[in-house]
């Protein structure tokens, strides 16, 4: 199964290495004898599918999910059901691949303009002419 991010990008299944592991919190005994919970491991840095730019971006936008030999580690427990975990984790994954592949727009530096800066000035001068005429012994 391909997981399809964008017409270019595709990760292939053998990209992804999931790991089912028990979950915490309420669930009675359910939750200490079955192992719903999804850890989804990607190792991106390695990834034939993603170009240089994207894996530099995905980087960024992973944080804490990156890990120190270049892989994305997501971790879901929110359903009860493994099935259902494991589609909330690839699409959790491809939405972060999908962000990356956006390109940041360049921010272009702007100057104020001269006339911008002549009317701050004249404002403040008022300003100061307003509160110098304010006092009692004048």
């Amino acid at each position: 199964m391909v997981l399809r991010i964008t017409d270019q990008i595709a990760i292939e299944d053998w990209e992804l290495v999931e790991q089912f592991i028990r979950a915490g919190g309420p669930g009675g005994q359910n939750v200490n004898k079955v192992s719903s919970a999804v850890e989804l491991r990607f190792e991106a840095e390695r990834s034939p599918s993603l170009p240089d730019a994207v894996k530099r971006r995905l980087r960024r936008l992973a944080g804490r999910r990156w890990t120190k030999d270049g892989a994305v580690v997501i971790q879901v427990s929110e359903e009860r059901s493994q099935a259902r975990n494991r589609e909330i984790a690839r699409e959790r994954l491809a939405d972060l691949v999908r962000r990356a592949t956006v390109a940041p727009k360049r921010r272009i530096p702007t100057k104020v303009s001269q006339n911008q800066k002549r009317k701050r000035v004249e404002a403040k001068k008022a300003r100061a002419e307003v509160k110098s005429t304010r006092g009692w012994d004048r």
